[in-house]
């Protein structure tokens, strides 16, 4: 697999793909064309690299994270989040690993 290998676009939803998983560790890719998120409330840390695109997270005390290629974000559990904005063109390309270090 290319990550930057990409369907026909604009998607109407995100596209998640798991990359590889174990028990205590997940990492996927997810490509985004303008779709934003409700809140999340993970177990799990969450390690973000943006490869492509530009997006904005917005956590529950109204801090907000702009992302360009290359911007990387470490969220941990529990910290709640949404994702408010992300780009169509070029489209974000997400990789994602979510890992748990109490299992």
């Amino acid at each position: 697999m290319n990550i930057y290998d990409l369907p026909s676009l604009p998607l109407p939803d995100e596209l998640v793909t798991i990359l590889a998983q174990s028990d205590n560790v997940r990492i996927e890719r997810i490509v985004s064309t303008g779709q934003v998120s409700d809140w999340y409330d993970q177990n799990e840390t969450e390690f973000i690299v943006l490869l492509e695109g530009n997006a904005e997270i917005e956590f529950e005390n109204n801090r907000r994270v702009s992302f360009t290629k290359g911007d990387t974000l470490l969220i941990l559990p529990h910290e709640k989040h949404k994702v408010t904005y992300t780009s169509t063109e070029p489209p974000c390309i997400w990789l994602c690993v979510f890992y748990d270090i109490n299992t």
